[in-house]
């Protein structure tokens, strides 16, 4: 999975929606947090690739996590296969 950088830069909202195409693009590289009247409102997060959408996806899925979650604790209580032991 990728690693999404932190918060780039913040932009005022009316600059954002006077030029959405270019923030998209400044998004790629790192969020950017969108300000109304100088206060967070919202944050702008751009994928340079399907791919990164995906893991975006699967990183903010509650489903996923509690799959994770689950499967850490079979490993840990002994009921799992190491990979060692797979053909």
């Amino acid at each position: 999975m990728s690693v999404r950088k932190k918060t780039a830069r913040e932009a005022a909202l009316s600059d954002v929606k006077d030029d959405l195409s270019r923030y998209l693009r400044e998004a790629e590289r790192g969020d950017i947090l969108i300000t109304r009247h100088g206060k967070p409102a919202g944050v702008l997060i751009g994928f340079a690739s399907e791919d990164d959408w995906f893991d975006y996806r699967l990183e903010n899925d509650p489903r996923f996590a509690e799959r994770v979650r689950r499967a850490q604790a079979s490993l840990r209580s002994g009921r799992g296969t190491r990979l060692e032991e797979l053909d």
